[in-house]
């Protein structure tokens, strides 16, 4: 086997992620609820599994990511801790009305 298993395994994650984005976006109702209650649970617990890991100490700073050592970490969440945060509360790639569900049921 060609390359690292972190590329098999990136490779693998990247493919099961694109087939749950083409299945909820291309498939029928049924098939799109099947998929929310299968898969959904398992994606939010991966989501927060990695914030978990990169959740801020008490000064603030990513337990997990480090810097050089001569540098002083600021205290700011961590890339991985923005780019989720951003990516499920911030932007929007679809239609305008996909997070309108998540308002009405807050």
């Amino acid at each position: 086997m060609s390359g690292t298993v972190f590329s098999h395994l990136d490779k693998c994650l990247r493919e099961h992620l694109a087939t749950l984005v083409h299945l909820a976006s291309t498939g029928d109702d049924e098939t799109a609820a099947d998929l929310a209650r299968s898969e959904l649970p398992r994606v939010v617990a991966a989501v927060k599994a990695l914030l978990d890991e990169h959740t801020p100490d008490d000064h603030g700073r990513c337990p997990t990511c480090r810097t050089r050592w001569w540098r002083r970490r600021l205290p700011s969440p961590c890339r991985a801790y923005l780019t989720t945060q951003l990516c499920l509360t911030v932007f929007d790639d679809g239609p305008s009305g996909n997070r309108e569900h998540l308002r009405r049921a807050s």
